[in-house]
Formats: structure tokens, C-alpha cells, sequence
């Protein structure tokens, strides 16, 4: 009889009187929105001109607009390489080599919190921000993160779907291009007491407008008081300044002052040009050991289901690199040339668009920091930059420094102008 009633319905999906096809079961899926990015690179590539800027990319370019494999990351590679290590899974919470590393570099070396932190290796810093969300979605009594305005894309994405609401709170200041730190302040302060509220630890993605010493107190007081959760996300320590330690002055300063709860999401994709390698941790810090352990426990349940184990090979990268001295300082040195690039492009880009005689202020673009500028630039004239010029930004007038290089900063800084100065 079951044998009939298939042959039937086969029948049935074939009549010509019904549709061509049998009706699919993702029918109602709709088609999503295109990533903003990638529409941005797609357009560069089919422009033929040879002027063309792409600006829209969130990855480090050399000088050539080149990409770059540090000489510290390839030395370690070959160095693994001659070790002919097996490929067997790692634990579940990660390679402890590059763990522990990775919380001495973020926490700092000798800090007496090291021992209280539970950590985890994660699907780089976009995985770090899941576990992290995943984390307080289950244990902790509120349920929206408040971001700033505006925040990296995937930020509120992420949160979303693990379960939290997304609020915001003011940050850049459109008038200056710079902070707002007076909204901000005040509308940390309006949060309900206990709030989580994400912060960039250095900077800033899209703005790259960070916060002063001075600035970084206050705000650290404001979360103190009203009894906030701290979650940094950390995706270019030693990028920003060159310095990894001062990049890392935020957080460390908050975990000193141990009285607002403070997790850490660290990713290692600019700051050792490891974008595909995916290398990253999630940390929490405890009270103490116990409470540190049981915290463990919880995100290695957090993570079986998630992703079962993270992969071996860019963690391996990554701690060799770290721990090794001859390798690390090697790495050090290249990250403070990669932010000095980075600053000398701005330098150069701003000393380009005063020499055209442009009226308006570019004081921002030296005064932001790390891989992204935010211009000021409007949707019309970036979308005039690139139908006349074919130089592609992110319509919110976001610069990819790491795009701008000796060979097209005139070039730029003259398309700039042309659509800047009526």
C-alpha cells in the first residue's frame, strides 16, 4: 500500500497540470541582502582602469598594496614544518600553548589576574564574540549588550543570534569626527544598573576614533558605578599604536580596578596577518581559581555543540610566535611597522588634501587611529568617487587606510577634493 501511495504522489508532482516541479520545501525563504563588502570588491574587480583604489577591505596591504605574510608567521611555520606534528584534535577549549600566550599578551605579563581567567581558543575574534554572547545569553541576568553607534557590522548579527537584544549608545561625534563622550557617558549612565555594554578596547572599527587616557577613566568609572558588565573586543592590539601594550592600557586598567565584571574577545587576523587561519580566544575573568574553573566548565559545554574543537594549525602558528623570543620580538617589530604604515598613509593623505587646497578640516584623519578611517565623506559623494574616479569605499564614507599607498595618495587625495569641494 506505501509502495501505491509513493507512486501516486510521484504521479501527482508530474501532472502537467500542476506546477513543473514539486514544491520545495525552502519556497518561503527569501533572498538575502548582499554583504556590503564583498558588493564593494566585486565592483573593483571588474573596474579595467588602472587608477582603481579599493578602500573597502578590512585586511593589511603592503606599501605595493600587496598582501603581506609576516616574516615572524612564515619562520614559525617552517619551524612546525620540521616538527612533522600529527593533526589529532585538539581539547575542546583549545592549544594551551597559544591560550596562555595569548591571555599574558592581552592581560599582561605578570598580571594577577592571569591565574582567574578562563580561556578559550576560538574561530577567531567573530567566534570569541559568539562564545562570549552565547555566555551571557545563559548566565547572566540581563539580556541586551548595548554597542556603540556605529559598531563593527557583525556586532549586533552576532548577538542577535544568540539570543540577546542589541541597544547602542552615542560614540562618534558626526560635528567633529571625533567622540562623543559626553553622549556617551550619559547614556551609559541611563542603562539599567548591571547593563553589558561591548567596547573596543583600541581602534575603533569603523570610526578609529579611541578614546584618550583621560577619557578611558571616566568612561571606566561610569560602567564601575552603575554595576556594568565590560566586554572588549580586541582585534588590533599592537595594530593601532604599534605598541601592544598600550593598546591593551583599557582593558588591563579595568581588570586591575576589579570591580566591573569584564570579558575579552582577542582575535589575531591583523595583528599577525592571520585572517584565514581563524586564531582567537574568548576569556572571562573570575573571582578566583574555583570560580574560574567552574566558568571553564561552562564554556567548554557552550562550545561541544558549537564547534566541538577549534583547528590546530593557526593556533600552533600563533603560539610558536608568541612564545618563542626570538620570534616574538621579530613579530613585535613587524606589528609597529604595520602601524606606522598605517599612520604615515594617514600623515600623507591629509598633507595631500591641504596641498589641493581643499577648505575643509582634515585634522580627523590623522587623529583616528588604527586600519579605518571614518571621512565624513557623504553616500553621494562616495558614490560619485567611485562612478568617476574608481576609488571604492563603504557608503558611510569608511576608508580602509591599509588601501592607501605612496603610488595612489596623490591620486586619491585629488578625487577627494573634486568631490568635496563644491
Amino acid at each position: 500500500m506505501l509502495s501505491s501511495a509513493l507512486k501516486s504522489a510521484s504521479l501527482f508532482c508530474r501532472r502537467p497540470a500542476m506546477a513543473t516541479r514539486c514544491l520545495s520545501a525552502w519556497a518561503q525563504v527569501e533572498m538575502g541582502p548582499p554583504d556590503a563588502i564583498l558588493g564593494i570588491t566585486e565592483a573593483y574587480k571588474r573596474d579595467s582602469d588602472a587608477r582603481k583604489i579599493n578602500l573597502g577591505v578590512g585586511a593589511y596591504r603592503t606599501d605595493a598594496g600587496k598582501p603581506y605574510v609576516l616574516n615572524s608567521v612564515a619562520a614559525a611555520e617552517q619551524a612546525l614544518l620540521l616538527k612533522a606534528l600529527d593533526k589529532e584534535y585538539l581539547p575542546i577549549t583549545g592549544l594551551a600553548k597559544f591560550t596562555n600566550a595569548a591571555a599574558e599578551l592581552a592581560y599582561g605579563t605578570g598580571s594577577a589576574a592571569l591565574d582567574r581567567v578562563a580561556v578559550t581558543q576560538s574561530i577567531s575574534g567573530t567566534g570569541a564574540l559568539r562564545i562570549g554572547g552565547a555566555f551571557l545569553q545563559r548566565f547572566h541576568a540581563s539580556k541586551e549588550i548595548y554597542v556603540p553607534t556605529p559598531t563593527w557590522g557583525n556586532h549586533g548579527a552576532i548577538f542577535r543570534d544568540c539570543g540577546l537584544k542589541v541597544g547602542g549608545y552615542r560614540y562618534f561625534d558626526p560635528a567633529t569626527n571625533g567622540l562623543n563622550l559626553g553622549g556617551m557617558l550619559e547614556d551609559i549612565r541611563a542603562m539599567p544598573t548591571g547593563s553589558l555594554v561591548l567596547l573596543h578596547a583600541c581602534a575603533h572599527n569603523p570610526t578609529g576614533v579611541d578614546p584618550t587616557a583621560e577619557q578611558w577613566v571616566e568612561i571606566q568609572r561610569v560602567v564601575e558605578e552603575c554595576e556594568h558588565v565590560a566586554f572588549f573586543d580586541m582585534a588590533y592590539q599592537g595594530f593601532a599604536s604599534g605598541d601592544v601594550d598600550h593598546d591593551a592600557s583599557a582593558l588591563r586598567s579595568f581588570v586591575a580596578g576589579n570591580k566591573a565584571p569584564v570579558l575579552l574577545a582577542q582575535s589575531f587576523a591583523k595583528n599577525m596577518g592571520l585572517y584565514g587561519e581563524r586564531v582567537g580566544t574568548f576569556s572571562v575573568v573570575g573571582a578566583d581559581t574555583a570560580e574560574r574553573d567552574r566558568l571553564l566548565s561552562q564554556v567548554k559545554i557552550l562550545v561541544r555543540p558549537m564547534y566541538s574543537n577549534p583547528p590546530v594549525h593557526g593556533a600552533r602558528v600563533a603560539g610558536e610566535v608568541l612564545a618563542d623570543t626570538g620570534l616574538r620580538q621579530m613579530w613585535l617589530g613587524e606589528v609597529k611597522d604595520m602601524a606606522e604604515r598605517i599612520i604615515r598613509m594617514r600623515a600623507a593623505l591629509r598633507e595631500q588634501l591641504e596641498a589641493k587646497g581643499s577648505k575643509k578640516q582634515w585634522n580627523h584623519i590623522t587623529e583616528q587611529i588604527g586600519m579605518f578611517c571614518y571621512t565624513g565623506l557623504t553616500p553621494q559623494q562616495v558614490d560619485r568617487l567611485a562612478s568617476e574616479f574608481h576609488v571604492y569605499l563603504t557608503r558611510d564614507g569608511r576608508v580602509s587606510i591599509a588601501g592607501i599607498t605612496t603610488g595612489n595618495v596623490e591620486y586619491l587625495a585629488e578625487s577627494i577634493h573634486k568631490v568635496t569641494k563644491d
